[in-house]
């Protein structure tokens, strides 16, 4: 009986685009785990060796990486994240959900990096499991922490704007960041919620079309269902640039009004509660 995959890599080979859906813990384990139970639904693991040679050979001009992930092994991430440096394709990350600990370096490989509004970030310092160890195994492990803590300091200090000494404290304080705090201290390039309404809802409905193909228990191959997702949103985008194309009145200082009224600030929530509606209509329409 053919069970979903943990992990899902679907192309467009007409648009040349290809995403990978990480949404589990990303650990060496994983292979194994799945060659005991199977690929259960309640066994979302991510191997380094499963991903990469697929990395590798995709051609492909973008390759859109969607993490959900509280993280996981450190070395693990590190092969990802090179994996996705070394590739020639254009790299965009997105934190749907959580974003911790591995996570964060693998979303550190993007070349445009995107925070779901409510997407949370958590950096720390690594740990080890050290089990019967005597004082000098102990020290050793201090000193391979620290080493270890190092490559995660210098995946962010490529991306952030922060000091090296205001990213160990961070991380000495295990924090969470906020999409807000991502922006400002440069993790991200960019909250997805903060573009325009239609941006919005496409964010939000298609976030929640990805996360319910895989969670469910559907005995079939996700790959052509997650083609066609892939492809509607790209078609979505294609008609969002084209009617902004045809706009004449944007970005066009002739025509402005001085005498325009200031805009109701609750014109600004009722548009917020608008975008969420759109977003449930969205996703309703495509699971009823």
């Amino acid at each position: 009986m053919r069970r979903q995959k943990f992990y899902q890599i679907t192309v467009s080979s007409e648009n040349r685009v290809a995403d990978i859906i990480i949404y589990g813990d990303i650990t060496s384990f994983a292979t194994d785990l799945t060659r005991w139970y199977g690929d259960d639904e309640n066994i979302a693991e991510v191997a380094s060796r499963q991903i990469i040679k697929e990395i590798n050979d995709l051609d492909v001009d973008t390759i859109n990486v969607y993490i959900n992930s509280y993280g996981g092994e450190v070395a693990e991430a590190l092969a990802i994240y090179s994996a996705l440096k070394r590739h020639s394709a254009s790299v965009h990350t997105f934190c749907d959900g959580f974003a911790c600990s591995a996570a964060t370096i693998i979303f550190c490989a993007g070349d445009v990096r995107t925070m779901g509004s409510i997407a949370l970030m958590m950096i720390h310092n690594c740990m080890s499991y050290l089990g019967y160890a005597n004082s000098n195994e102990m020290r050793k492990a201090a000193e391979d922490n620290d080493k270890i803590n190092q490559s995660s300091i210098e995946a962010y200090k490529l991306v952030s704007n922060l000091s090296e000494e205001e990213i160990r404290r961070m991380m000495d304080n295990a924090t969470w960041l906020t999409a807000q705090e991502c922006l400002e201290y440069g993790f991200a390039t960019e909250v997805a919620d903060m573009e325009e309404d239609d941006a919005e809802v496409q964010q939000s409905a298609f976030g929640m079309i990805r996360q319910a193909i895989l969670n469910s228990q559907w005995q079939v191959d996700l790959s052509p269902i997650m083609q066609k997702l892939t492809k509607l949103q790209e078609q979505i985008e294609a008609l969002q640039k084209e009617d902004d194309d045809q706009d004449p009145d944007e970005d066009d200082p002739d025509n402005d009004d001085p005498d325009d009224p200031e805009e109701d600030p609750d014109d600004e929530d009722d548009d917020k509660g608008n975008t969420k509606e759109k977003a449930k209509r969205f996703f309703n329409f495509m699971f009823s």
